[in-house]
């Protein structure tokens, strides 16, 4: 039964999230009984939280057992952070996902031990927190993960399936005594309610599983009809939904395409309320426009006719200046932006110009004017950034490059009259280019290099 819930390749490489308890040296037990005939890889990786006093013994316990079924075991002790905010279950489980991601190559495969009955205890967690279809669908069997898949094949056996399989293979298993710490929801799921109500309903955890899987179906709809919808009202590669579109659809099939919009650009879902403000702000325009719908870690604007997604990140410091020597790269803190400059000739920035000039890349601090060649006046770059549709996040984040104090390029969008390089006179283009490590990923509404020839 394994072998075919599994439904894995041969020769794929399998890493097992070994705690050391029952249900996880079940797994690792069943697998290394099926590696030879099926070809696969079994590795184990032990995750200490260092949570218990006794956790170290635990991975001695863990790795003893590895040795005797030659399984290579990896030990990775960790720190859980955030158990104020998140809660202590939590925290760790967003903790020991994240160090699991980093023995999953591409390929590979995670397993973990969650049965029928850990389903079973999810789905009533989330009813009981008011969750949608998503969240009923519980724990799937198999899905995307780091750059393989989590796989969790167990999930067709009861817990008490797993315990005779343990006794009669006669395996040693640690018993962690917080398991029966009923203040933590899970745990007064399980040893208080659940028990409750197997007395009245004895296959409850059967059909609490039956509903997850068809939870799952008719959440795999609203993603495919949310697909559809996001490729409709989509603008600039899904960075942004066209709000007259949005509009055409009932309020909960906006609802879904939001939900999926955010999803789909990795970021932290929304409440209730939140998406409620969201469509708020699609009816009517704000009534400033730096108003946003804002959660840890997003914000929602209206700029115009759609909406964007950007992660909430504080203003940058406008009284940034950084001497640049063109075309060296400048990582410009606080924007997300690397700036260089690419040789050209007839083009850009007049690299004689720029050779006797004190060149100082800042931030808009308001009153810059520039003159765009083949104009008779120079304009405010408000002006210009507004015509050119630029939303007011990018305007506070975007370079500009001065010589002499004078102002001779904005970003890579515009070069200012005096600082074009003449026909044939060598130039700078300048480039702007998202800084590898940057945490500011600022969607751009239409954006479009411009290098402007003389």
């Amino acid at each position: 039964m394994l072998a075919r819930a599994l439904g894995i390749a041969t020769d794929a490489r399998l890493v097992v999230a070994y705690s050391g308890g029952l249900d996880s040296h079940v797994l690792l037990h069943g697998l290394c009984a099926l590696r030879a005939a099926r070809g696969w890889r079994v590795e184990a990786v032990h995750i200490d939280h260092g949570l218990q006093p006794a956790s170290g013994d635990w991975a001695g316990h863990c790795r003893r057992v590895c040795e005797t079924l030659a399984v290579a075991c990896a030990i990775e002790r960790i720190e859980v952070r955030g158990v104020r905010e998140e809660g202590l279950e939590s925290a760790a489980r967003r903790a020991r996902y994240a160090a699991l991601a980093r023995h999953i190559g591409p390929g590979d495969v995670l397993l973990t031990a969650h049965h029928q009955d850990d389903q079973a205890e999810t789905v009533l967690l989330q009813l009981l927190r008011g969750a949608g279809l998503a969240g009923l669908a519980a724990m799937p069997p198999i899905a995307a993960f780091a750059a393989g898949r989590h796989a969790r094949p167990l999930l067709g056996f009861t817990r008490s399936a797993l315990a005779t399989y343990a006794r009669q293979e006669r395996l040693s298993w640690i018993e962690d005594t917080s398991n029966r710490d009923t203040r933590l929801a899970r745990n007064f799921l399980r040893h208080r309610l659940l028990p409750l109500i197997a007395e009245r309903w004895p296959t409850a955890p059967r059909q609490l599983a039956r509903t997850a899987r068809h939870a799952a179906e008719a959440a795999a709809l609203l993603e495919e009809l949310a697909a559809a919808d996001l490729a409709d009202c989509g603008t600039n590669a899904g960075e942004a939904l066209a709000i007259d579109r949005l509009m055409r659809y009932s309020p909960a099939r906006q609802r879904n395409l939001i939900r999926h919009w955010l999803r789909t650009r990795g970021f932290r879902p929304p409440t209730a309320m939140h998406l409620e403000r969201i469509l708020a702000h699609a009816h009517r325009p704000p009534r400033t426009r730096h108003a946003a719908v804002g959660w840890p870690g997003v914000q929602v604007r209206r700029y115009r006719d759609a909406l964007f997604v950007l992660p909430a990140a504080p203003a940058p410091d406008r009284r940034l200046e950084l001497p640049w020597d063109p075309p060296q790269p400048l990582e410009i803190a606080g924007t997300g932006w690397r700036l260089h400059a690419v040789a050209t000739t007839g083009a850009g920035l007049s690299q004689e110009r720029l050779r006797r000039a004190r060149v100082v890349v800042g931030l808009r601090r308001g009153g810059e004017r520039c003159r765009l060649p083949g104009r008779a006046h120079r304009h405010t770059l408000k002006k210009l950034l507004q015509d050119a549709g630029v939303p007011p996040w990018e305007r506070e984040r975007l370079p500009l490059i001065y010589a002499d104090d004078e102002l001779a390029a904005v970003g890579d969008r515009w070069i200012c009259e005096p600082f074009c390089a003449r026909a044939d006179e060598p130039g700078w283009v300048p480039v702007l280019e998202r800084a590898a490590d940057s945490a500011v990923e600022i969607p751009q509404a239409g954006r479009k290099v411009k290098k402007t020839p003389r």
